[in-house]
């Protein structure tokens, strides 16, 4: 009787800490080809100075036919520490998932407006850069929000419809930007990156959250983003999930891209107006 008690605990208690979770097996590599005749230049050049001075050079991917009085989605794309810096081509040319947005099937099945600001500094710092539990934002983040609100009040951008996404650093900084401006986005897609303290969990109930993980990643351990996760949705949360990729490394998943699936509920998600 004790080893059936234990074990429905066990039971139980693995469900618990599953929820949410879909682990994902036999994800093929990500191919890279698609996006390798993709540059910089391919995204619109430009340089933003914040409130408190900090100058962040930025690019804009636009639909490739804006169709007048038609409004569209706006994705943040956050980038990761290899691309810190201020030529203003890194973010785009060392980050796959900046690039893949404008891979022309990508475009063409999901118009919007891609910006891609580059930070000269690190925008999420963690706890312990050895074994990271809990990343908390940099002020450069800051401006870089306010890097946001500009592109809305110049571009024809759904208000309804802004998304946060990044893969590594930019995953932390994409968990971090809906802790900074709750009001702003619609949805967010963090990749491998490093989730905030668990003690804010209640402060991310409302939006829709789509993880990406590997769990073998040993630079950012999976264990910060799934304890997150089972915290928002211990505070009620019912909008975050998970897709835990087994034996994926530090990289982006092979799913990424084309990626339909994701990007379809992604685009699919609104803000209240």
């Amino acid at each position: 009787m004790r080893f059936v008690v234990l074990a429905c605990v066990a039971l139980l208690a693995g469900c618990a800490g599953n929820a949410g979770e879909t682990l994902v097996r036999g994800t093929p590599p990500l191919d890279r080809s698609p996006a390798a005749a993709i540059s910089a230049d391919d995204f619109v050049a430009g340089s933003f100075t914040a409130r408190d001075g900090t100058t962040l050079p930025y690019r804009l991917l636009t639909p490739a036919h804006i169709e007048p009085g038609r409004r569209y989605p706006l994705i943040v794309q956050f980038h990761g520490s290899g691309a810190i810096g201020s030529d203003n081509r890194a973010q785009v040319e060392r980050d796959f998932a900046a690039r893949a947005w404008a891979i022309p099937a990508i475009r063409a099945c999901h118009p919007a407006f891609v910006l891609v600001p580059q930070f000269p500094v690190r925008s999420a710092n963690y706890d312990d850069p050895m074994v990271p539990r809990s990343a908390v934002a940099a002020p450069a983040l800051g401006a870089a929000l306010e890097l946001v609100d500009a592109v809305i009040a110049r571009q024809p951008v759904d208000r309804t419809r802004l998304y946060a996404s990044g893969f590594s650093m930019g995953g932390s900084a994409t968990w971090l930007s809906l802790l900074a401006r709750p009001d702003l986005f619609a949805a967010a897609v963090p990749i491998s990156g490093i989730a905030p303290d668990r003690a804010v969990a209640d402060q991310l109930t409302h939006v829709p959250i789509l993880v990406l993980h590997g769990d073998a990643d040993s630079e950012n351990p999976i264990d910060a983003d799934r304890a997150m996760v089972a915290a928002i949705r211990a505070a009620g949360g019912r909008q975050v999930r998970m897709r835990r990729y087994v034996g994926l490394a530090h990289m982006p998943p092979g799913d990424l891209v084309p990626g339909d699936r994701w990007r379809d509920w992604l685009f699919a998600q609104h803000r209240d107006p």
